[in-house]
């Protein structure tokens, strides 16, 4: 399923967006593209390109977003089937950033998961009004917690 989205062209330093983006929602990713697109923005998975690409293909749903053949913007999630719902990645290339890109993709999270009952995702300190701008809120009493491994 494809989806284009319109803008008025824009110049960032040397790169130029084309007026056309296009949404799509698959799994199939090339190991290329997500390194390309995860070390644009200074993300660590980016290292492991053939376990992300295998990632992709065991979330149950990635929406993805593309300048021609170039993958700019990313959103994946998992979910019980039912109940809860977690957006795990959230990336916009750089030179793509603040053109509403990350919200579309977020638009498409929400509407793939209207029935469920919470989505849920941790926020990095920066993009906590972003995604409260997407319709998302801190609860105060939960934090984050990882095991690493």
């Amino acid at each position: 399923a494809h989806v284009r989205h319109y803008y008025k062209n824009f110049q960032k330093g040397l790169n130029i967006m084309s007026d056309l983006i296009t949404y799509s929602s698959t799994q199939e990713l090339s190991p290329q593209a997500l390194e390309r697109l995860f070390l644009s923005i200074g993300w660590e998975s980016g290292k492991y390109p053939e376990k992300l690409s295998l990632a992709m293909k065991n979330y149950k749903s990635v929406f993805t977003a593309w300048d021609g053949e170039k993958l700019v913007g990313l959103v994946s999630a998992m979910d019980d089937g039912v109940l809860t719902a977690y957006v795990h990645y959230l990336l916009v290339d750089p030179d793509y950033q603040k053109h509403g890109i990350g919200r579309k993709l977020m638009e498409m999270i929400k509407e793939r998961y209207a029935d469920y009952k919470k989505i849920c995702l941790i926020a990095e300190s920066d993009a906590i009004k972003f995604y409260e701008t997407c319709g998302f809120v801190k609860v105060e009493t939960a934090k984050p917690m990882y095991f690493l491994g």
